[in-house]
């Protein structure tokens, strides 16, 4: 039987602004250096930390010491409803993040939070179908660790995201299905279940991303440090103690205004439907 496949729209606006195009983000990460950097620090290991990019800058995660996981959310930082939607990114872009990839929020804003500039991991699709920067797994959580092994842990992702953001007002209801920087995740032949391999990422490499809007972000330097260690199982204890993971560097550059002169902040769908909600209310 023949397949059928979604028809996804033009690619350009799924990957990049239609108007700009990728010159447009080429310019704007080789415009990152030194000069133009506006602020930069470092998240310990199993930690958590949130901060605001403003529309038009890049941020960058970086490798400071070795390879190490992060669990990257981000919001609206003026209307925190309005959050990135891993779903819909992972259904318009593929399952794991490359350059030119947009982040999608969730409805009903839908449109671009962010776009990736930079990956020099450039890890690819290895013979085992995995690759970088995935979105078929979440945060770990101390509920299923709980189910798990009995134990209360503090410093699973879910928690450390949690302290993050608890600064700007927000809770543990606003913290939601993560992007999985710089983590190497597939799925098996077999059993069509995900499985990690140790990330390769090296000091110094990163992941940049441009702020399509007003952003809050945050991280978590995962406890479970380039996933060498098994998430799950009567070995993980021990071998987690054994490896305590890395800090991640985090920068933020401000492109001049000459680069952005063409570019807009995208504004949300423009669907005006009401869902059908009007015609009821006529029907009654």
């Amino acid at each position: 039987m023949e397949s059928t496949f979604l028809r996804l729209p033009d690619r350009n606006l799924i990957d990049v602004d239609p108007v700009t195009g990728r010159p447009f983000y080429d310019r704007l990460h080789q415009s990152a250096s030194p000069a133009t950097i506006v602020e930069q620090f470092v998240v310990p290991p199993r930690a958590g930390q949130a901060w605001p990019v403003r529309a038009g800058q890049l941020c960058r995660l970086v490798i400071t010491e070795g390879p190490q996981v992060a669990d990257f959310n981000c919001w609206n930082l003026n209307n925190p409803r309005e959050r990135f939607w891993a779903a819909r990114t992972r259904q318009l872009g593929g399952a794991h993040l490359k350059r030119y990839d947009r982040l999608w929020s969730s409805l009903p804003y839908l449109r671009p939070m962010a776009t990736v500039v930079a990956d020099t991991m450039n890890y690819g699709i290895d013979e085992d179908g995995a690759s970088a920067h995935d979105l078929l797994g979440s945060r770990c959580d101390p509920y299923l660790n709980k189910l798990l092994t009995g134990n209360d842990v503090d410093d699973c992702c879910h928690s450390n995201l949690i302290r993050a953001v608890a600064p700007y007002r927000l809770t543990e209801m606003d913290v939601h299905d993560v992007v999985n920087i710089f983590q190497i995740v597939g799925l098996t032949r077999d059993g069509n279940r995900s499985f990690s391999k140790a990330s390769p990422a090296k000091k110094g490499d990163y992941f940049e991303i441009f702020a399509e809007i007003d952003l809050l972000c945050a991280i978590s330097t995962c406890r479970q440090a380039d996933l060498k260690v098994p998430v799950w199982g009567p070995e993980a204890a021990v071998m987690e103690a054994a490896s305590r993971g890395r800090p991640l560097g985090v920068e933020i550059y401000q492109p001049t205004p000459e680069l952005l002169a063409d570019w807009k902040s995208p504004v949300p769908a423009d669907y005006r439907g009401f869902h059908g909600l009007n015609a009821l209310r006529t029907e009654q």
